[in-house]
C-alpha cells in the first residue's frame, strides 16, 4: 500500500486514516523513525505507557495502606 501525506511548514504531517486503523494508532501514541545503513526509513507505532500499564506488570501482594498505617502506629514491623 502506498499512501502520501504532505509535510507542513512546522514539519508536521498526518498519519493517514487507513494506516491509523490498520495499526490501531491513537492520540498520544509514539511514532518511532528508524534509518538503516542504506538510508531507508522505517516507521513504527508504539503505544504510550501509562502508570496503570506499569502497575499491571508488578506481580506482588496486595497492600492495604490503612492497615499498614495502623501497624506502623502500633510499632509493628511491616
Amino acid at each position: 500500500m502506498v499512501t502520501e501525506t504532505k509535510i507542513s511548514k512546522g514539519f508536521q504531517t498526518v498519519v493517514p486514516s487507513k494506516i491509523r486503523k490498520m495499526f490501531n494508532v491513537d492520540p498520544g501514541d509514539i511514532v518511532e523513525w528508524k534509518t538503516d545503513k542504506n538510508n531507508r526509513v522505517e516507521v513504527f507505532f508504539r503505544k504510550k505507557i501509562t502508570i496503570n500499564d506499569v502497575l499491571g506488570m508488578i506481580d506482588g501482594p496486595k497492600t492495604d495502606s490503612v492497615e499498614m498505617k495502623k501497624r506502623i502506629q502500633r510499632g509493628e514491623k511491616i
